[in-house]
């Protein structure tokens, strides 16, 4: 895993790179692989109360590698010929495949992810950047639903991930034409959160801030988050609401909030359990 990305974690932030740096971090299958990998290790590392994700050397991520469309263009890959079967094997619970995985699973780690997104994020690589909660980008950063110039769409989780971030005529437009556009654009549409001259800076000081938090309000807060994105209905977000609460009133951590504030220190969390 570590010649496609690296962990580093210290004082409950992990910070994940992606070090394909000669290929502008691009996305092969040993990159797919080392994703999932990734965010399946970090939905149960203990320690872990945020995630910084981002791209050594030029870029974020360029994509999807050049081979796969070469592949592509010598007529070896036929989705529309495999069974149902084929196409339904092996995916999660949630019922993404490995290439839809290794966008969503960030929403699936259960502490905050940031992506700290400079260079290009085209394609595959936007995709890996809605998977995370917030995203930091630079100003001159160039962003691409890229899929339509290879004659595609986007299948790496990009049609869940942006149905709740942008308008739905937005959506199309960019699936649709493929333009670029840059960061303060990006920020105007709702696709990423900040423009920053130092996203990377900037997300693992937010990081370090929320680390600092009750992990477990903290953990609750993403948890109810992501159940406003799904079907859920409002009376099932409501009884959530008050489940999360009640569950967090009186727990040692959140007693040590309290008490933390009315003592004007610094709190001392235990791990979430």
């Amino acid at each position: 895993m570590n010649d496609r990305v690296t962990v580093d974690l210290k004082d409950g932030v992990a910070d994940v790179r992606l070090v394909r740096a000669d290929k502008m971090n691009a996305l092969d299958n040993a990159m797919f692989e080392a994703l999932v990998e990734t965010g399946e290790r970090l939905k149960t590392e203990k320690g872990v109360r945020a995630v910084v994700l981002s791209g050594e050397g030029r870029a974020f991520c360029a994509g999807l590698d050049m081979g796969n469309f070469q592949q592509m263009a010598s007529g070896e890959r036929r989705g529309g010929e495999r069974s149902v079967a084929e196409l339904t094997r092996g995916r999660t619970e949630a019922g993404a495949n490995r290439a839809q995985q290794c966008c969503y699973v960030w929403r699936e780690v259960p502490v905050p992810v940031i992506a700290a997104v400079h260079g290009v994020a085209f394609g595959g690589g936007f995709q890996l950047a809605l998977g995370a909660d917030l995203r930091f980008v630079t100003p001159d950063v160039r962003l691409a639903v890229l899929e339509i110039k290879w004659g595609l769409v986007p299948d790496m989780a990009g049609i869940v991930l942006m149905r709740g971030l942008i308008r739905d005529d937005v959506a199309r437009e960019l699936t649709w034409t493929g333009r670029i556009f840059n960061g303060e654009e990006a920020v105007a549409m709702g696709l990423a959160t900040r423009v920053c001259a130092d996203p990377r800076a900037e997300a693992l000081a937010l990081a370090r801030e929320i680390a600092a938090k009750n992990p477990n309000g903290i953990r609750a807060g993403k948890r109810l988050l992501n159940l406003a994105q799904s079907d859920a209905s409002i009376d099932k977000i409501f009884l959530e609401e008050t489940r999360e609460q009640v569950a967090l009133i009186g727990s040692p951590n959140q007693v040590e909030a309290v008490t933390a504030n009315m003592q004007k220190r610094e709190p001392s969390f235990a791990e979430a359990g």
